[in-house]
């Protein structure tokens, strides 16, 4: 039987027009009616809340106003067509009708991860960037073993210098290297001890990755700090993201490569190559040590930039997931 759509909504007066329609042409062209209410999803509201009523039927597509000679042409049409697709026993239109006829738990795990992702997404940003926190506020509670189970979990994935991180619980939120020259707090050398004095430059890394902290300078979270501000920075979109109803359009690629990319390029790679033991590179780059406002800056920027170009992207893609699935369950509820 030809399956008919309607998208509709409650105390609509042309769609109960469009379906007094429809069933006066019931007996000429019998077909299922399939209603699919917009308010289900915001992305059916955004598509359909102007136009409707809108009936699919086939790849035919009317929209209001919806006249009974234009729907019995439609409905025609589309009868003819499913009668030469069955008389041809096309494979590929067999396989479609008979995946629309079918729910199955894979279908209602991906509506529920397409009506769900964000805050999915929020959640684990949450997690990622919530643990390295929680590491220094158990050491501070004298509970060492999960907290440096969070340390050793994080290594592989971030650095861990203590002269790039924050410190939670101590005299300052941050212990920089002398060579980042900021003024009005304790370097890292001086807080802690560490320091190769035979190359101040060659600095000692192991033993600053090892390094937690103590009750004095505190203790370190387990990413370090241009880190920290991305996922953070992330979070914070995806949240406001959500609280905007999922309708920011995303950032064009040009302006994430300016914003996200340009700065956090810029601060990162000049440091990195200015630190190469190489003559003829310190003649062009002169040694450098990022400050942590650089670090938690060009970090933050690069989060935002990121999660505005590939957010609304995703949702992009999302809706249309979510729209595909109600109208398959509609269908799959009218044919019950």
């Amino acid at each position: 039987m030809l399956n008919v759509t309607l998208y509709t909504r409650k105390d609509c007066k042309l769609c109960d027009e469009v379906k007094e329609q429809l069933n006066e042409l019931q007996s000429k062209y019998p077909h299922r009616l399939v209603e699919v209410d917009i308010d289900l999803d915001p992305a059916l509201i955004a598509n359909y809340g102007q136009i409707i009523p809108v009936i699919e039927v086939g790849p035919y597509r009317l929209k209001a106003p919806i006249t009974p000679q234009n729907l019995q042409m439609n409905l025609g049409a589309a009868f003819d067509r499913k009668n030469q697709l069955e008389k041809l026993g096309d494979p590929e239109y067999q396989m479609r009708i008979k995946k629309g006829k079918n729910v199955n738990t894979g279908d209602r795990v991906s509506f529920w991860i397409a009506k769900r992702y964000l805050l999915l997404l929020n959640l684990f940003m949450l997690f990622y960037v919530g643990l390295p926190f929680l590491a220094p506020t158990l050491m501070k509670m004298g509970a060492e073993l999960p907290a440096k189970a969070i340390y050793r979990i994080y290594s592989p994935l971030c650095h861990q210098f203590g002269f790039r991180s924050f410190f939670l619980y101590g005299e300052q939120a941050y212990y920089p290297l002398a060579e980042a020259n900021v003024a009005g707090v304790k370097t890292f050398e001086q807080a802690t001890g560490i320091v190769n004095l035979d190359d101040p430059y060659s600095f000692t890394r192991f033993e600053s990755r090892a390094y937690i902290g103590d009750e004095t300078v505190g203790y370190k979270v387990a990413l370090f700090e241009r880190d920290v501000a991305i996922y953070l920075a992330i979070l914070l979109f995806g949240i406001v993201f959500g609280l905007t109803g999922r309708r920011v359009k995303s950032l064009h690629w040009a302006l994430w490569l300016l914003i996200g990319i340009g700065p956090i390029g810029l601060d990162g790679f000049s440091q990195l190559l200015s630190q190469f033991d190489w003559a003829w590179l310190a003649s062009i780059i002169p040694y450098r040590e990022s400050t942590p406002f650089l670090r938690a800056f060009t970090g933050a920027l690069f989060g935002l930039a990121t999660a505005w170009f590939a957010y609304p992207n995703i949702e992009e893609s999302m809706s249309e997931t979510r729209q595909y699935y109600i109208k398959k369950f509609a269908v799959h509820e009218a044919s019950q």
